[in-house]
């Protein structure tokens, strides 16, 4: 399939043009560092300024985000920096603005950060997380964005399922089982969503996504994916496992998340619907980087027959975890 972004300026993108853009953007000098940083999507490259200042620099890839919805992003991440939540916030370009334009492409310039991850947490970092997640969700509560993903069953996940039937990445004769459960779980799930609190979250919270800063603390990283959706979402992407082996987990983490706000405990019924819509959601960001241009070495196999066979037996395992999983809702986690 051909680069449908091939006369784009994001696939021409080249040092002395970067370094050059944020100069003129920033009213800087920076030195000749231009270091590509690991992205699947967006274009990222580590800058430096004359004082040995780190900068980030993200191009986003065209077509992905409008500019209103980038704005929400930046919005949300100045209301958190206000608020003294440890985020990342882009910098002022000249002009005021945070979001800079070159051709058809949107990128940003952030101040680097270093930091660690951890895939392992000690008591007082869950407590540590369910706080900082709890005073995030706070900010995201008072107002909602223009233009982000609403994610509830109905409105993102049925998207993407025909999003995926109309692509033609599925094998003609795994097309109807794939179609049948994808929507069935969808009819199964949604009930559930019903009349339930949905605010700004950060929506791809995984321990990628935190960084610890010794002295200081956990900072919130990469908004890009942020959505209007439950709280409960931002929360079970850190735990070990499933819920009924991470219970002592999730009881540390929402006792510090109730120091700043309430957590509706019927939501944790929400966890493994939330994953099988996670599923969907990325086979369909998977048909959308083919479609465009972009690769998919983390799924070298995808499109192929023994991916979507996969893919529907995974679909199939979540429908029987769902039901298994409701008697979870309601009361303590323990």
């Amino acid at each position: 399939m051909g680069d449908l972004l091939s006369d784009s300026v994001f696939h021409t993108l080249t040092p002395g043009h970067i370094i050059g853009l944020v100069e003129d953007s920033l009213g800087i000098h920076l030195t000749n560092l231009c270091r590509p940083l690991n992205s699947y999507i967006n274009r990222v490259y580590e800058l430096q300024t004359e004082d040995q200042d780190g900068l980030v620099v993200k191009f986003y890839r065209p077509g992905r985000w409008s500019r209103l919805a980038l704005q929400d992003e930046h919005d949300f991440l100045a209301e958190l920096t206000s608020a003294e939540i440890p985020v990342i916030a882009p910098l002022a370009l000249q002009g005021g603005a945070t979001i800079g334009q070159h051709g058809d492409t949107f990128f940003t310039v952030f101040p680097k950060k270093g930091g660690r991850s951890y895939d392992e947490y000690s008591e007082e970092q869950w407590l540590e997380l369910g706080r900082l997640l709890g005073r995030v969700h706070d900010v995201g509560a008072r107002r909602l964005p223009k233009e982000r993903i609403v994610l509830t069953p109905d409105a993102a996940t049925r998207q993407q399922v025909d999003y995926i039937l109309a692509s033609g990445s599925i094998p003609a004769d795994l097309v109807g089982q794939y179609q049948e459960v994808a929507t069935g779980l969808i009819a199964e799930i949604s009930p559930l969503f019903a009349n339930l609190e949905l605010i700004r979250i950060h929506g791809d919270c995984h321990f990628a996504n935190l960084i610890y800063r010794p002295d200081e603390s956990f900072y919130l990283i990469d908004l890009d994916d942020m959505v209007v959706g439950p709280p409960v979402h931002d929360l079970w992407m850190l735990l070990p496992g499933h819920l009924e082996d991470s219970l002592y987990e999730m009881e540390l983490f929402l006792e510090g998340y109730e120091t700043f706000r309430p957590f509706d405990r019927r939501t944790l019924a929400l966890i493994e619907p939330l994953r099988a819509m996670r599923f969907i959601h990325f086979t369909a960001w998977c048909a959308r980087q083919l479609e465009g241009g972009g690769f998919i070495s983390v799924v070298p196999n995808f499109g192929s027959r023994a991916y979507w066979q996969g893919e529907i037996a995974d679909l199939e395992d979540q429908c029987v975890l769902i039901k298994d999983a409701r008697p979870l809702a309601g009361g303590n986690v323990a």
